[in-house]
């Protein structure tokens, strides 16, 4: 049976393919860092942190933005990218609706009347009575689920090596 960690090495993205994408071919050379690569705790954690925070809050250019901060704060750019994929097509409507909603009570405003989420139009002209509370919604999902998924892993890695130590010492 696959660890959590095991197959969260199995779906990141190898340093090369990486390097081979479009938007991080100019950064190739700044993606020799070994911290950037490493399977530590704090790169790992904050690799995750930083993917869900720019997944949820940034709808473009998601893995650029994740490579170039990851490389900022050298977490783990692998980590990084896949953490971003939290927001697809599939995942996007649901958030954005619930971040809207959750905008809309945190900064006291109501929800646009006449607007139906069935009709993209309607969505365009309410733009400007949507877009304060659904980046304000965004801005806190993203915070949220940064910190939970920092906190998260560090937690399992912390009882990984425990548990690990525990079955040598006792072995």
């Amino acid at each position: 049976m696959q660890t959590l960690f095991e197959r969260l090495r199995a779906m990141a993205p190898s340093r090369a393919k990486l390097e081979a994408t479009p938007g991080l071919r100019r950064l190739a050379p700044h993606l020799s860092h070994p911290k950037l690569w490493v399977w530590s705790r704090r790169g790992v954690a904050l690799g995750l942190a930083l993917g869900l925070f720019i997944g949820l809050l940034i709808p473009v250019a998601q893995f650029l933005f994740a490579a170039v901060a990851a490389m900022c704060l050298r977490a783990n750019i692998a980590v990084a990218a896949v953490g971003t994929l939290v927001s697809n097509p599939l995942t996007v409507p649901p958030i954005y609706y619930a971040a809207y909603h959750l905008g809309a009570w945190a900064t006291g405003t109501s929800a646009a009347e006449g607007m139906s989420l069935a009709d993209p139009w309607s969505l365009v002209e309410h733009f400007g009575t949507i877009g304060l509370p659904l980046f304000t919604g965004l801005a806190i999902t993203a915070s949220v689920a940064a910190v939970a998924g920092y906190l998260l892993i560090s937690q399992v890695w912390i009882r990984r090596v425990t548990a690990k130590r525990r079955c040598c010492v006792r072995g």
